[in-house]
Order: C-alpha cells, then sequence, then structure tokens
C-alpha cells in the first residue's frame, strides 16, 4: 500500500482547461493594465473598466490555481513530517488531513454562496457586473477541491482495504 499523502494522479483533461483559464485571465490582465498604462502617460486618458476586471480576475485566478495546486500536490503539507511516520499512521494524518479540508471546504462554500448571493445585487461602479461573481470564485475553488480530496479519500482507503484483503502488510 502507498501511505503517500499527496493525490494520486490528476484528471490532466480538467487540470489543462483550469491551467488554460489562468493563463487567459493573467493575459487579460496584463492587456488591460498595460494599455491602461499607455492610455495614461501616452494619450492622457485611459480605460477606467482595467481596474476592476483585473482585480477580478485576479480573484478567480487565484482560486483556479488553488484546485490546480490541490490537484497536483503541490499545495502547502507536513511532507518531512509525514514521511518519518509509521505507515499506519502516515494514513492516519493524510484521513484526517482529507477530512479536515473537507470540511474546511464545506464551510468555506456555504459562506461563499451566502455571499454570492447577497451581493448579486450589488454592482461594480464602473463595470456594473455583479459583486457576486467575484464571491463565486470561492465557490467554484471549495466546490473543486472537496471533489479532488474525496478521490484522494477514497484511493487511500480503497488501497487499505486491498492491502486487508490481500493479506499484505501496511509496510
Amino acid at each position: 500500500m502507498t501511505n503517500d499523502a499527496s493525490p494520486a494522479p490528476r484528471p490532466a483533461a480538467v487540470v489543462r482547461i483550469l491551467e488554460a483559464l489562468i493563463v487567459a485571465c493573467m493575459a487579460c490582465m496584463l492587456v488591460l493594465v498595460f494599455g491602461n498604462v499607455v492610455m495614461r502617460y501616452i494619450f492622457n486618458s485611459g480605460i477606467s473598466i482595467s481596474e476592476e476586471l483585473s482585480r477580478m480576475l485576479f480573484v478567480w485566478m487565484t482560486f483556479i490555481g488553488a484546485i490546480v495546486a490541490v490537484a497536483e500536490g503541490t499545495h502547502l503539507g507536513m511532507d518531512s513530517v509525514v514521511q518519518r511516520l509509521p505507515p499506519a499512521w502516515a494514513l492516519a494524518f493524510a484521513l484526517l488531513s482529507d477530512i479536515a479540508i473537507v470540511v474546511c471546504c464545506v464551510l468555506l462554500g456555504q459562506g461563499a454562496w451566502t455571499q454570492t448571493q447577497l451581493n448579486m445585487g450589488n454592482v461594480a461602479p464602473v463595470s456594473g457586473i455583479p459583486l457576486g461573481y467575484v464571491h463565486l470564485a470561492v465557490l467554484v475553488a471549495s466546490i473543486g477541491i472537496v471533489l479532488i480530496v474525496s478521490g484522494h479519500t477514497w484511493r487511500l482507503l480503497r488501497a487499505r482495504a486491498h492491502d486487508a484483503a490481500s493479506g499484505t502488510s501496511a509496510r
């Protein structure tokens, strides 16, 4: 049995799409901010929507990046501690960690859903985009992370059950 606490192979197609969205957000932000700087210094005017859209895109980029980080197993962890534990303890800590992450993401998602609903009536002053769409990024990230971590927990438990059924040691 493997007691690796990092998620197993990521759904490559979904992660590639998320990575492409991150690149698209970054490219839009670059064009908006650079265009605004050029307009201000060369033409003494500006793109009024630039700052608002850049801020909103940055929020979405950050939360999409969180999903990708969890899928790739590059989020913060204590691998150096877990690797020194006996396999049974490493499994226990991996399961405990997964449960804590799911609970936190469920609470975060509930709060994000409430904020999304509350802020759909509030609009950004320049663009007129409902501010609820910014909070929606948190909800999307929470759902994505819960799905990834739940899959990891399922794989850990299935591997443990397979080891128990086959009579192999946890080592």
